[in-house]
């Protein structure tokens, strides 16, 4: 799809499973379990999407998936299968390999999102991309480097750290534009500094959701993960965002949806809710 200057395709990293109970909160199972396939676990299966936008005179990327680096025993508690993923052979569908990659946005530092940042090269880790700017929030990066205890576990060093070492990583400071037509907005209730990219078009702007709404059953408010450091702030923020893409017409991109990339949402009786499924 078009935005403004830029085109946009998603990039499919692959599937992926969680326990449902920790992907819904306090959202009773009665009422999630028709949105989500369930394994005999209580798992629910979801997908790792990124985000390539190419125009400008740049090749960029949103979030970078799991990666190749995960241990035998992580890759059986997210049962994944298919591993690794090769960057290339993806980015090959646009004539592309990882030496194009002017840009990576992370919208955050979780081992799901930037896994995919570095790869392992003989007994060392490097960035997957040698000649991208790796873009994260300052606070994020802090988080992450000095992560709290209920978070320890959410970040690997070797997924970020080589961007610092290898002079690749650029820190931001809240929203901004990054480049024209490219926003990037910040919010607090999932994660310290999680940073949003929306890509400005002149009718209809693209919105990449991260863990705010990571699928399109989470875009009621009060529907969030156990996941989320700080429920009470997601759920104005949350509202914030899901209004603006009403009152703006944008698109909302979905990391994590196993079937559905983007939508658009619409007004409800009460709350903001789901409108229609956009092809991407």
């Amino acid at each position: 799809m078009i935005f403004g200057d830029y085109e946009c395709h998603a990039l499919d990293l692959g599937e992926f499973w969680v326990d449902g109970g920790a992907m819904f909160g306090i959202i009773p199972k009665l009422e999630w379990q028709s949105q989500m396939v369930v394994d005999d676990s209580n798992r629910v299966r979801l997908k790792t999407r990124s985000l390539l936008i190419q125009g400008n005179d740049r090749n960029i990327i949103v979030d970078t998936g799991f990666g190749n680096k995960l241990p035998q025993e992580l890759l059986f508690y997210y049962g994944i299968e298919n591993n690794p993923i090769d960057m290339n052979l993806i980015l090959s569908g646009f004539e592309l390999d990882v030496h194009h990659i002017t840009d990576v946005i992370l919208t955050h530092l979780h081992l799901d999102h930037t896994g995919g940042s570095t790869v392992k090269v003989g007994n060392t880790v490097e960035p997957t991309f040698p000649n991208a700017q790796y873009y994260v929030q300052t606070e994020q990066w802090e988080q992450a480097c000095n992560p709290h205890e209920r978070d320890v576990d959410c970040f690997i060093a070797d997924d970020f750290m080589p961007l610092s070492s290898h002079n690749q990583l650029q820190l931001i400071d809240g929203s901004i534009t990054l480049f024209e037509g490219i926003e990037l907005m910040a919010s607090y209730g999932h994660t310290v500094a999680q940073q949003h990219v929306v890509v400005k078009g002149r009718d209809q702007s693209l919105f990449f959701c991260a863990d705010l709404v990571p699928t399109s059953a989470h875009i009621p408010v009060s529907w969030h993960m156990a996941y989320d450091n700080k429920p009470l702030d997601l759920f104005p923020e949350k509202d914030y965002f899901l209004r603006k893409a009403v009152r703006e017409n944008w698109i909302l991109f979905f990391e994590h949806d196993p079937n559905i990339a983007a939508a658009t949402v619409k007004e409800g009786p009460k709350w903001i809710q789901f409108d229609r499924e956009v092809e991407f």
